[in-house]
């Protein structure tokens, strides 16, 4: 059956596209929503750019469509593309949901109206259990942008490994951190996986940092073989 994938570059679009191949789906387009509103309640916004490099490194076309990102209107800008999959024989539409009820209870409404099946395969996951299933598959993975009390500069650019998600943990504990990020602590990249042809490699960037919150603005990233 013929999938898309909802695709932002991090973590859980790229898992998800990972668990939709596994349960033997042909994934035939990736699609990236570029809202103009750094505040959109649907949408990943740091790094989306590089979506385009990481299509590349899947050989899965990309989809790009920009939203202006005002909620409830941006559903009828992804309503649109879902529209257009369906169009081009597509049969489900798979996402990186965890635990957001908005996100995905409005994933799958539009889906149903529109005739696509709606796969969340991350859904309700075990966290902790989740982010050791990512170290634990290889992939190469650092956060883009942080936005949570306990999580200062430093962090910007991490990688996630074992030592990574022992001082993540720690912060839970501590401070109520959603352990895989789905409360908006951070974002991610993907740079390499193993269903990556190619990895990513980040030439040049900077840090934007404002008072308690901040995100990596990559300006050079290049493809490099494995």
């Amino acid at each position: 059956m013929d999938a898309a994938i909802l695709f932002s570059g991090g973590k859980d679009s790229t898992v998800a596209i990972y668990k939709a191949i596994e349960q033997g789906f042909n994934v035939k387009y990736l699609v990236t929503m570029i809202s103009e509103n750094p505040e959109s309640y649907m949408f990943h916004v740091a790094s989306i750019h590089i979506t385009e490099l990481s299509s590349k490194a899947l050989e899965i076309p990309l989809i790009i469509a920009k939203t202006f990102g005002e909620k409830e209107k941006e559903l009828d800008d992804l309503k649109r593309v879902l529209i257009e999959l369906k169009n081009k024989d597509v049969k489900a539409i798979f996402s990186g949901a965890l635990a957001s009820e908005y996100q995905k209870s409005r994933i799958d409404n539009l889906c149903n109206e529109i005739g696509l099946e709606s796969h969340a395969p991350l859904w309700h996951c075990n966290p902790k259990e989740y982010m050791e299933e990512i170290i634990e598959l290889g992939f190469n993975v650092i956060l883009t942008s942080v936005s949570a009390y306990g999580l200062d500069e430093s962090w910007l650019g991490r990688n996630i490994d074992n030592n990574f998600l022992e001082e993540i943990i720690n912060l839970n504990k501590r401070y109520g951190i959603h352990m895989a990020f789905e409360g908006g602590e951070a974002e991610t990249l993907v740079l390499d996986c193993s269903i990556f042809k190619k990895r990513i490699e980040i030439l040049e960037s900077s840090n934007i940092w404002d008072r308690d919150n901040g995100s990596i603005l990559i300006t050079k990233a290049i493809l490099v073989d494995k």
